[in-house]
């Protein structure tokens, strides 16, 4: 049985996500809890005393600049990753970030990782604490936030002049979900059209676990390309990537996930 003690403010890792989230807006949480979990780092010392658990939290630093949350995941191969947090200043990307895990014994097992590679960088992880990683969520919320939850992300002329060419199917794939988010979620990021929760397809990786992107089914061609004006758009404190796709990537991906 998995330990799920309680933290000095009442709340584990795998229940911080909510917090964040009431942090970003005092609505729904598109963070919480992955399904599945580590393999054989679940047992926390902490079950038989009465201190809490500190906060199973870690600080990155040398990420590459193009790193993706999945990135992160795979580095973190074995551990339950809750939330993952990268931090930005003046809207350019750091190369540091946080990784929220599941119990605090994983918090040792992902020290383990430091100085290890992610691509040709080595990464460094430290030890953190809740303040710090609140505080590294404030100052990202108002680094997205700029004084208007509707500031997207910086643009590519490269990539938007594909998107802009490309042929429309009533496809899109989402890329950068919290790792959380469902899809009521996804129905509200797209509320301006006519959704089902069939249309919506969460995609899975090799491990069972929410890999981040999804696809959506629209009514027809003319309302995907409308939708694309929501790339890059905030779900929570994170911006989403939209791709038009087609049903044969849609079917595909969702091959791969069973």
């Amino acid at each position: 049985m998995f330990y799920r003690g309680p933290y000095a403010d009442g709340g584990d890792g795998r229940e911080m996500g909510a917090k964040r989230q009431r942090i970003v807006d005092q609505g729904s949480s598109y963070y919480g809890t992955p399904p599945g979990s580590g393999f054989m780092y679940n047992t926390s010392p902490y079950a038989c005393v009465s201190q809490p658990p500190p906060f199973p939290v870690v600080r990155l630093r040398g990420l590459p600049f193009d790193c993706m949350e999945t990135d992160v995941v795979e580095f973190f191969h074995g551990l339950d990753v809750v939330d993952i947090l990268f931090v930005h200043k003046n809207g350019k990307f750091t190369g540091e970030g946080f990784c929220v895990l599941g119990y605090p014994l994983q918090v040792d097992f992902a020290l383990q990782r430091n100085r290890q590679n992610m691509g040709r960088r080595y990464v460094e992880v430290f030890r953190s604490n809740r303040q710090e990683y609140y505080k590294a969520v404030a100052n990202e919320v108002f680094e997205a936030s700029g004084g208007s939850p509707r500031r997207t992300a910086p643009r590519s002329k490269l990539t938007d002049e594909v998107k802009d060419s490309a042929e429309h199917t009533g496809v899109l794939r989402l890329r950068g979900l919290p790792y959380s988010a469902g899809k009521d979620d996804i129905l509200d990021f797209f509320k301006d059209f006519i959704l089902s929760e069939d249309s919506i397809h969460l995609t899975l990786n090799s491990e069972g676990r929410p890999s981040g992107e999804a696809f959506v089914e629209f009514s027809n061609e003319h309302d995907s390309k409308a939708a694309m004006s929501k790339d890059r758009m905030t779900l929570g404190s994170r911006y989403i990537e939209l791709f038009p796709s087609s049903h044969e990537e849609l079917d595909e991906a969702i091959s791969r996930g069973r």
